[in-house]
């Protein structure tokens, strides 16, 4: 089966709609699209365009006179497949499908399938197949051949066709039930590992940013570790967790989640919440940043726009790393160490040469001490376990005797005083 999808042309159009006010700047939005194609190996990208349209024909997105040469153009150059760069409906991707007959996806459709290719653990690979049949089950114009495939990878690609309605709802349905109970007992593993965690006195910072921002090339730099990491969008998607020795610091777990894309489809960021916590619950965030990048400042805005979201609150203990200096001008990369030397939550680096990597590790520290509290508990002599925690994480700064039990003033964290609830 593999072989039979190997090398299928494809054709990526991204349709510039002047009516919308959030429009992306076409040029780097069109770069993207290809990108995110080259991503899977077995597509063969034989040409790519922009569409300018003044507004989405309802049964198309194209006019008729840009269909038709849209079309010629395919035939010409033997397109199999054609990406559309942003949302289809279901009837303008079965209509366009019949009048150019070539399969089509959408940007949702290109970026579950790389999901789907890419993830490795027993929940990650769930959570892409909920969120394919989330995102399917509004369309039922495939065939489900695909849920008992032997490759990674959704079967859109190379799928065998159309199929009936009815049969298709059933087997989604069906099919959601299980998964849905897979994927219960595998959360709550995590969350049993999670809790595991908290007892472990080593605060958590998390890696987040853009695809192909650099984070796994950063964490690799931070941690020794070698996980995949390649200029290629979504390169790792399985979130990856190392312990650090900060220098003059505390030890600390680096976790590395999966990078963030403009229009993330809803079905992903819900499939992934599970995963995404692993951000929500640690104590310090790296919002890593590829400076270098042309859309850098939109691509900032989506991380942000993801993690408000997720449920993390403005006001999160966060730096922003300006990573892959090394690939600007020396205007500008002398205009980002000055920023960066001004601005305290800012750090200018380069995953690749090292540079600034010092000054951020130093900042890490720096914040994880800071976000430190004073609490007085209070607690019988029956709590014999709590206090001998207290002291094994040496946050007790006084301790005073009284006829209940023990009055103790401590200096933690809050995701210490989190853990201490939960003894």
């Amino acid at each position: 089966m593999e072989q039979d999808r190997a090398g299928t042309r494809a054709w990526v159009l991204h349709p510039e709609l002047k009516s919308d006010p959030d429009r992306r700047d076409p040029v780097p939005a069109l770069d993207e699209a290809v990108a995110l194609a080259a991503a899977l190996p077995e597509l063969e990208v034989a040409g790519s365009g922009i569409v300018r349209l003044p507004k989405p024909h309802p049964g198309h997105l194209f006019g008729s006179g840009k269909v038709e040469e849209l079309g010629a153009l395919f035939k010409a150059n033997e397109v199999e497949l054609v990406l559309i760069d942003g949302p289809l409906s279901p009837v303008q991707q079965r209509n366009l499908e019949k009048e150019w007959k070539v399969k089509i996806l959408d940007r949702t459709g290109l970026i579950l399938e790389i999901f789907s290719d890419r993830a490795r653990t027993r929940e990650g690979v769930l959570q892409v197949e909920m969120a394919a049949l989330s995102y399917q089950r509004t369309r039922l114009v495939r065939a489900w051949t695909h849920l008992e495939r032997q490759r990674g990878g959704l079967g859109f690609v190379g799928g065998p066709g159309e199929t009936q309605i009815e049969a298709d709802r059933r087997a989604i349905d069906e099919q959601l039930v299980r998964l849905r109970r897979q994927l219960d007992k595998v959360v709550k593993t995590r969350e049993l590992h999670r809790k595991a965690r908290a007892k472990v006195p080593y605060p958590i910072v998390a890696l987040v940013g853009y695809t192909n921002a650099g984070k796994s090339t950063l964490f690799n730099r931070m941690t020794g570790a070698e996980v995949l990491a390649k200029d290629m969008l979504f390169a790792t998607l399985d979130p990856t967790m190392r312990r650090v020795q900060l220098p003059d610091g505390p030890e600390v777990i680096l976790s590395d989640t999966v990078g963030f894309i403009s229009d993330l489809p809803t079905e992903l960021v819900a499939a992934f919440r599970a995963t995404l916590e692993e951000v929500l619950a640690a104590d310090l965030i790296l919002h890593v940043r590829d400076i270098s990048h042309a859309a850098t400042e939109e691509q900032a805005r989506d991380v942000e726009s993801i993690l408000a979201s997720l449920g993390v609150a403005e006001g999160s203990p966060k730096l922003e790393v300006w990573n892959k200096i090394d690939l600007l001008n020396p205007d500008r990369h002398a205009s980002a160490r000055i920023r960066a030397e001004r601005d305290p939550g800012l750090y200018a680096v380069s995953a690749i040469t090292g540079e600034g990597l010092e000054d951020l590790l130093a900042a890490i520290s720096r914040q994880l001490e800071e976000v430190r509290h004073e609490t007085t508990l209070h607690l019988s002599f029956s709590d014999g376990r709590r206090r001998a925690w207290l002291f094994e994480q040496d946050v007790v700064q006084s301790e005073e005797q009284t006829e209940a039990g023990f009055e103790i003033k401590v200096l933690w964290t809050s995701r210490q005083e989190a853990r201490f609830g939960a003894l």
